[in-house]
């Protein structure tokens, strides 16, 4: 789990719970106040308490069966070759599309099947990228960057695409359903829309294994 804020803290919590094995958090930032609407493993008494050590302990507590790894430091390509070599699935809970794509790489180099969620208000999107089948985050999003300035966030559309999140890990897990591979999923909560998108992987090889 890469960044256990808004989609992060759902999306584990209900791993948690649901008794995955083993959680390995990464999230270098602390607890700010701002975050406590729609982070929900976070309290008031957590602000300025860094979120990957927070978020294992919470987990920890809703089920003691469960094992958590926490790394409060940055995701850099090294740090990101040891911990997705290391899990059977990825969950990308982060909030900038320089680290998403670095991690949508080394999914792709190491085979991990990555499952991506991002917000903008009321608006969201998710994923699941299976290297050797689906299109790569750089063929979904070409050419995206980040602006450096923040976006707007309203509390319950992390909820609900973490909440999307965790279904698609645990899908993956246990081979059950149908899982968004091969398929974008658009959410407008402002119209309460839920659209899917059909990728074709045809043309990507090039640019998922560069």
């Amino acid at each position: 789990m890469v960044g256990v804020g808004g989609l992060g803290t759902v999306a584990s919590l209900y791993l948690a719970l649901a008794g995955v094995g083993r959680l390995i958090l990464v999230d270098s930032e602390t607890v700010e106040p701002t975050n406590l609407n729609r982070q929900i493993l976070y309290r008031d008494e957590d602000v300025g308490k860094p979120k990957a050590f927070v978020a294992a302990e919470r987990l920890r507590q809703a089920n003691p069966d469960v094992e958590v790894e926490a790394y409060a430091e940055r995701l850099d390509e090294g740090l990101a070759e040891e911990l997705v070599g290391r899990a059977d699935v990825v969950v990308d809970g982060l909030d900038n599309w320089s680290t998403r794509m670095m991690l949508d790489r080394v999914c792709w180099r190491l085979g991990k099947p990555l499952v991506h969620a991002g917000i903008y208000g009321v608006y969201g999107q998710a994923t699941t990228v299976i290297p050797g089948r689906t299109p790569c985050l750089r063929c979904i999003f070409p050419g995206v960057r980040d602006t450096g300035q923040p976006f707007p966030v309203v509390g319950f559309t992390p909820g609900v695409l973490g909440l999307i999140e965790a279904a698609e890990a645990i899908k993956l897990l246990t081979g059950f359903g149908r899982t968004l591979a091969g398929r974008l999923l658009v959410v407008d909560l402002y119209a309460m829309e839920f659209h899917l998108v059909e990728l074709r992987a045809e043309g990507c090889e090039k640019v998922c294994r560069a």
